[in-house]
């Protein structure tokens, strides 16, 4: 982009002519995604053609990093191509006005790649080359989608999958989302580690419901069960008694061919047959001529004419008997109207059956064994219920035993996680405040699948207890449903407690917020920038950010801008520091002036780590290990 003053030295990108493996589709993770957590920095990003953005090329420190800019200027674009880069669906409306396609590459660096590479490889990517790992997104006018990991092509599953511990994105939004109940349970399983115990016990639940389901199925009205008999009988002996077998419809379809063209078949045989032995200028009685001259050669000259000799020798045994075999093939051929019928009303047979049951004789026979098992199954629905109920008993134990692990654990983190959120609470201007988690138990679980718990329904496929959020921002006052009492800046402030003390439990290496100080100001936006540096201590934290208290606390500042040239917008990013950046604090403040500026420089002067951390290999992986639990 024109004017920017970084350069992307170093910025290796592979471009699909490098690798050639693509990752299976069915291939699942082993481990459980917490477990997979990466210490790694994010050092490079380019975009080119999305929205306002022409060509950009960033080049990341570590730490705290603040974007800052005039509302409109595109500082959302950059929040937009990480979210590209880690699988989100890409809109061809955001591919820039004259370009045909939009691409966005990204470079993340690790000091310790084992765990990073572990992912790829259950992914069946490529693992990291000198401590890099390489994404590349590129989508079209056309709406074509392409992507690359290291190099390799990849689902944009798998890039959501790698990005789950890589980013943690949190949009101006999202803080809404903290006031429902299964959003509330998502953050609470993620602080206990119940990922991996909540996922057995919705396999266990759903398989649990096909049970059930199929048990209504067999249960249903005796009328309807009496017409899906009839047809499944039907079904079954139309294909039956058809007798096909695999592979029949190719073999039949040969010999039709042969059948339909016995007479040109026998003409092309006989023909070439006469002209090897019958015809007078035929090929054996060439040969024969030929052969005298080659043995009158030999004669001459014995060590060198005897292979020629041989050779012819072999040539007239090969067409005597290429010559026999035409005139026995031509002999077993004839034209027989009524076989040639009946193959035909055999592939027609096989063709109708195709076309009812499935693409190929095995989909046809496929199709029979499962109306024989279904109609087995309705016409001996007294046993099949039986077996039905014996297995829903156990499933209904194994559902039990699950929802109890899982209650276990979320008994265990409610508490932790809720001084957690109230200590983060503290930090951010609510020194009195109150925070607690009550869980509250459901019923055994039964058909319905949901159960009333006072102002909402809890699934029961999420476990045995529905959870609430309470909070008491003012002392003397109970704590309340968040969803009742909180205003949208203090409920910023709990989601940014929340993401603190989960940040700090999980050590995801890369914390993206936007605008998720909105609604607050004065000396809470202070704290909340304090509160982004200390969890930068660990990892690397990309703030988008349009309050000075924040962005003054940051390590370094970028500033999105907008420039015209050509009769066209773009937006342009650049570093800011020193004088720089006290104009842009200022700007912030309210606009450039001497008393913004002064102010500008002494926030500047008193935030602590006022200057950009490294972003070297060695120090992320320091940081990363210093805050993995």
């Amino acid at each position: 982009m024109a004017g920017f003053p970084f350069s992307l030295a170093g910025f290796r990108f592979f471009f699909p002519a490098a690798r050639s493996k693509v990752p299976p589709l069915h291939r699942q993770l082993e481990i459980e995604n917490r477990q997979f957590l990466m210490s790694a920095t994010l050092q490079s990003l380019r975009i080119r053609h999305l929205a306002l953005v022409d060509d950009l090329r960033w080049e990341l420190p570590g730490g705290f990093v603040a974007v800052t800019g005039e509302t409109g200027a595109g500082k959302s674009v950059i929040l937009g191509a990480l979210k590209l880069l880690l699988g989100e669906r890409a809109e061809k409306t955001l591919v820039r006005t004259g370009a045909d396609a939009c691409t966005v590459e990204a470079a993340f660096v690790a000091a310790d790649t084992a765990a990073l590479d572990a992912r790829l490889d259950a992914l069946g990517l490529p693992p990291c080359e000198d401590g890099l790992l390489l994404l590349r997104r590129v989508f079209t006018l056309a709406g074509s989608n392409r992507q690359w990991v290291n190099g390799s092509p990849a689902t944009l599953s798998a890039l959501r999958r790698l990005g789950e511990g890589l980013v943690d994105l949190h949009g101006p939004h999202d803080h809404q989302s903290l006031l429902s109940p299964e959003r509330q349970l998502d953050l609470l399983d993620a602080f206990a580690r119940a990922a991996g115990a909540r996922g057995e016990y919705e396999t266990a639940w759903r398989q649990l419901g096909a049970l059930r389901a199929e048990t209504a199925e067999l249960s249903s009205a005796e009328a309807s069960l009496e017409r899906e008999i009839e047809l499944l009988r039907h079904q079954s002996e139309e294909i039956r008694a058809a007798e096909p077998k695999p592979g029949e419809d190719a073999e039949l379809a040969a010999r039709h061919t042969v059948a339909q063209n016995s007479r040109r078949l026998g003409e092309l045989a006989t023909g070439v047959a006469a002209g090897l032995n019958e015809a007078d200028d035929a090929v054996l009685t060439r040969l024969g001529e030929l052969g005298r001259l080659l043995r009158e050669l030999a004669r001459l000259d014995p060590a060198g004419g005897e292979s020629f000799v041989q050779c012819h020798a072999s040539l007239v045994a090969d067409a005597e008997d290429l010559a026999d075999s035409l005139a026995r093939y031509a002999g077993k051929l004839e034209h027989d109207p009524e076989q040639l019928a009946a193959l035909e009303e055999r592939l027609g047979l096989l063709s109708t059956l195709k076309r009812k049951y499935g693409g190929s004789v095995e989909s046809v026979l496929e199709s029979a064994a499962q109306a024989e098992a279904r109609l087995h199954r309705i016409e001996h629905r007294g046993a099949e219920l039986e077996r039905l109920q014996r297995e829903i008993a156990a499933g209904e134990k194994e559902v039990l035993r699950l929802g109890r692990a899982l209650s276990a654990l979320r008994k265990k983190g409610a508490p932790a996680l809720s001084q957690a959120v109230a200590g983060q609470l503290r930090e951010l201007g609510f020194p009195k405040s109150e925070f607690d988690i009550r869980l509250v138990a459901l019923e055994t679980p039964g058909e319905t699948g949901l159960e009333a718990v006072e102002f909402y329904f809890a699934p029961r496929s999420r476990g045995l207890e529905g959870v609430e959020f309470l909070f008491a921002p003012n002392p003397g006052e109970p704590p309340k449903p968040l969803r009742t009492i909180a205003s949208s800046g203090e409920i910023s402030r709990v989601m940014l407690a929340v993401k603190s003390a989960l940040a700090e439990h999980d050590a995801v290496p890369l914390l993206v917020f936007d605008e998720i100080d909105a609604n607050v100001g004065g000396e809470i936006a202070s704290q909340v920038g304090a509160k982004m540096r200390r969890l930068a201590a660990g990892r690397q934290v990309l703030c988008i950010t349009h309050l000075p208290q924040v962005a003054a606390q940051a390590g370094a500042q970028f500033v999105v801008t907008k420039a015209f040239r050509d009769d066209r917008t773009y937006s342009e990013l650049s570093a800011v520091e020193g004088r720089a950046r006290e104009r842009e604090i200022a700007r912030m403040l309210g606009g450039e002036n001497e008393t913004s500026l002064a102010l500008a420089k002494a926030m500047l002067k008193e935030a602590p780590n006022s200057k950009p951390q490294a972003s070297k290999p060695e120090e992320a992986g320091r940081r990363a290990k210093k805050a993995t639990p």
